[in-house]
């Protein structure tokens, strides 16, 4: 059983049993269908609608033109469809009155498949930027992503707005190629041991870089030690960072050992401090995008999210991205003003549209055109028990 598919059926069923539930779609899209023949068909019945099909405004019976006609004009984009497929969407609708609500199902899964295919695709650039060592691609894709949630929330009538689910979704992190990470942690080990020998140095990354922007773990907590001992004042060596380090308890809880302290800090502190806290940046930008794109396609996949929530939660899963991404254009000196994804946009659809694809209106009781007679006689189609054309 596949409710999405029954609901796209549904709807071309219902369009094909009353032509007048188009001018209750009109926020529906063919691209919106999953299935290539329903995309076809459904604009070939919105385009026979355009060019004024006599089943449109006629009155009486619905033409058996009408069916003809859209399979004739969606055989021309798609093969397999047959006039006998479109007598088995007649059967597989319910009622056609209900098309708005039937509609608003396919809308749903359209919301779902969108969301994933730009969280897979912002997944793969990061991974493969970090890679590169680029971050110009997993940027690109964020913003496209961030853009199509806002869309969507339009579309669907809701405000965008990063909304915590209840739950975080269960991230499993991606696997981390042995070169990329070797490449990492001897930027992060570079940057401790400069920071450690050169005075001042430290001044040229706190503003921007972060504990959390290492992936060593120990080598976050050294870097916060030695913030801690930037902010007070205090002079800054290999001695008073082991000292900081023991008073915060990392040799204690086996987070650190002498040994590894010596072999982090050990080194000739020979290099730029600003230049390698970007490249711990740039990896950190990547990684956190990875892990977003993640939590965004977990999202997407639980069919139980209606679309408000999906988008909202989607949008807080892109939050640390974006937290990390102001900090990597201010260590760049390229500040990028972008718009908060609540902005409201001059343009979105109308208020009637928003309306029937959250389906809220109530049905129509006295639908004028329902009552016509289908082009396929009730009594002589029979309700198949197994849907074709899947």
């Amino acid at each position: 059983m596949n409710p999405l598919m029954d609901a796209e059926q549904a709807v071309l069923g219902a369009v094909l049993l009353d032509p007048g539930q188009l001018a209750h779609l009109e926020w529906l899209a063919p691209d919106h269908f999953y299935r290539p023949v329903h995309q076809a068909l459904f604009a070939a019945l919105r385009k026979l609608r355009g060019d004024g099909h006599p089943a449109v405004e006629g009155e009486g019976p619905v033409p058996l033109s009408w069916v003809t006609d859209a399979v004739a004009k969606a055989g021309l984009h798609v093969r397999g469809l047959t006039a006998s497929y479109a007598h088995l969407l007649i059967s597989a609708c319910p009622r056609p009155a209900h098309a708005p609500v039937y509609g608003r199902m396919v809308l749903e899964g359209a919301i779902h498949r969108t969301v994933t295919e730009h969280a897979v695709r912002l997944h793969q650039e990061a991974r493969t930027g970090a890679l590169r060592g680029e971050v110009e691609g997993t940027l690109h894709h964020a913003d496209v992503l961030t853009e199509v949630l806002t869309d969507l929330a339009r579309r669907w009538g809701t405000e965008p707005r990063p909304v915590a689910p209840a739950a975080p979704p269960a991230v499993v992190p991606s696997a981390v190629p042995s070169a990329q990470a070797a490449r990492v942690a001897e930027d992060e080990t570079f940057l401790l041991a400069v920071l450690v020998e050169r005075p001042g140095a430290m001044g040229e990354v706190v503003d921007w870089l972060r504990s959390g922007d290492f992936a060593d773990p120990a080598h976050g907590q050294l870097y916060r030690c030695l913030g801690a001992l930037h902010h007070r004042g205090e002079p800054v060596d290999r001695l008073t960072l082991l000292w900081e380090a023991q008073r915060r308890g990392l040799l204690a809880d086996g987070t650190l050992t002498r040994d590894r302290f010596a072999l982090i800090c050990g080194g000739v502190g020979a290099g730029d401090a600003e230049w390698l806290g970007q490249q711990v940046m740039r990896s950190s930008l990547a990684r956190t995008a990875a892990v977003s794109a993640r939590a965004v396609q977990a999202l997407a996949e639980d069919e139980a999210l209606g679309p408000g929530r999906l988008i909202n939660h989607a949008l807080h899963a892109l939050v640390p991205f974006g937290e990390v991404r102001t900090r990597w254009e201010a260590a760049n000196g390229l500040p990028v003003p972008r718009p908060p994804a609540s902005a409201a946009s001059p343009e979105g659809p109308p208020t009637a549209r928003v309306q029937a694809a959250r389906s809220r209106s109530a049905p129509h009781p006295t639908p004028s055109s329902s009552a016509r007679a289908s082009p396929v006689s009730a009594s002589t189609t029979a309700r198949p028990t197994s849907r074709g054309h899947r």
